[in-house]
């Protein structure tokens, strides 16, 4: 690396003494001790060559989850991405674009970008969307603040049953401005939110926002979500949206929600080791300008014909910071345009249809697991779609989902947070019925769960 990275004895000494300070910690003294994560205990550099051959090797130990019987999903969804999408993402103009800073000179991808928030807009039922934020969860979190900027109040309402991940996102973004994120119980029989924990947390009149997510963490439709504004009433609702879901679902701007959010990958975006994403974000129109992020508008240039602009850039990188709704500086425009082409490829009809095929499968796995003695599926009583938890009677989800891999099965996600300190949840696991899996894989998995139970002997 020594081409790009000058490591020559005596530069940073230099480099120190031009900068009038003592050490290479000190220049970073300003960045509180919490948030830094010390030595990463990176071995010494090595020649271009050495790196390349080490990284092959790494390279080699990969599997691509085409050569398993594949359930997983959760937020990242494996489908199938027809070759309608790379064969328009591919091209020059939407390839190489980053992010149109000079308008004039982006009409194609600003068009592109208003079609896709106007897709969205649709699907949700509400006025508004952006022109995307990086993922699902910092969507959510930017949700977070908008609330915050709508309604007073300190806590921020969110299901216990939402990924571990997504709430560790949330309490980053609650932690800066001193904000509290507390999470909402759940009937331990059907998964669905507890509304009188709500309605008494919202009557301390220090709630500024709701959030619910549909479906939720545990793959359910939770039935009383659609009550949930006229019981909070002006506090401001957030839903985090499944999209396909929407495809079968009533939008949520129909049952008043304030925001809607969401991850957009599985809409034409490859499962590629956990990214790109894409941040769904969508409000009603009195709240725009809370809304964080950038809105591109239509409207006519000086020959009366139609063209598009950034009509709201409330971003620090266009106005002051202490106005900025958002420190996020970009969008992801190219997977914008992959959720759009997915999405106008399919058509309504055939995201319906694609959903409902996928909700059949999942019934068809639900009924080959549910027969194994040991394992619990679905575990919650409630509907479902396209994904279900299910919960071990012995041993642990990690075990499990390591005896299926080597059985060529991806059988899942373990929802327990597996961070040191964690509170101890029970061994449940989320499995999704996806477009790569039939009846052969169902019972693949079946084979291989009642093997992988069986092996785990009588440990709890």
């Amino acid at each position: 690396m020594s081409r790009w990275i000058s490591d020559e004895p005596g530069e940073e000494a230099a480099l120190l003494e031009a900068l009038g300070i003592a050490s290479i910690d000190e220049l970073y003294a300003d960045v509180p001790k919490k948030a830094r994560i010390g030595r990463m205990g990176l071995p010494p550099g090595r020649d271009e060559p050495e790196v390349v051959a080490e990284v092959d090797r790494m390279l080699e130990r990969n599997k691509p989850y085409s050569h398993f019987a594949n359930f997983l999903g959760g937020r990242i969804a494996a489908r199938y991405v027809p070759a309608a999408i790379d064969a328009i993402l591919t091209r020059s103009e939407f390839y190489t674009a980053y992010t149109p800073y000079q308008p004039e000179a982006s009409q194609g991808m600003l068009r592109a970008l208003f079609e896709f928030q106007s897709l969205w807009v649709e699907m949700t039922g509400l006025d508004v969307a952006n022109a995307s934020l990086y993922d699902g969860a910092t969507a959510a979190g930017e949700a977070l603040l908008f609330c915050r900027r709508l309604h007073e109040g300190h806590r921020f309402l969110v299901p216990a049953s939402l990924p571990w991940e997504e709430k560790s996102v949330l309490h980053n973004y609650a932690s800066g401005p001193g904000l509290t994120v507390e999470e909402i119980p759940y009937d331990p029989r059907t998964g669905r939110l507890d509304l009188e924990f709500i309605r008494h947390a919202v009557s301390t009149k220090d709630v500024f926002g709701v959030l619910a997510d549909l479906p939720n963490g545990f793959g359910h439709l939770d039935e009383g979500i659609p009550d949930l504004k006229s019981m909070i009433g002006d506090v401001p609702l957030v839903v985090s949206a499944d999209p396909l879901a929407l495809s079968v679902l009533e939008p949520p701007g129909s049952f008043g929600a304030d925001v809607v959010v969401g991850e957009g990958q599985g809409f034409g975006i490859a499962p590629s080791y956990g990214g790109p994403l894409l941040g769904l974000f969508a409000c009603r129109k009195e709240h725009v300008r809370s809304a964080p992020g950038r809105i591109v508008g239509a409207t006519l240039d000086a020959e009366g014909q139609r063209a598009f602009a950034l009509t709201l850039v409330t971003r620090e990188q266009h106005i002051r910071r202490s106005r900025a709704t958002s420190n996020i500086c970009t969008n992801e425009s190219l997977m914008a345009l992959a959720f759009l082409v997915y999405g106008s490829v399919k058509g309504p009809r055939g995201l319906a249809e694609l959903q409902s095929s996928l909700a059949e499968k999942a019934r068809t796995l639900a009924s080959a697991l549910g027969g194994i003695d040991g394992l619990s599926a679905p575990r919650f009583d409630s509907p479902y779609l396209s994904e279900f938890t299910i919960e071990l009677g012995r041993g642990t989800a990690r075990d499990f989902l390591d005896r299926l891999r080597r059985r060529r099965v991806l059988g899942g996600h373990a929802l327990a947070d597996p961070r040191p300190g964690a509170s101890p949840e029970p061994e449940r696991i989320l499995v999704s019925a996806t477009d790569g899996v039939g009846e052969k894989e169902i019972q693949r998995y079946a084979k291989a769960a009642r093997a992988a139970i069986g092996s785990s002997g009588g440990a709890a």
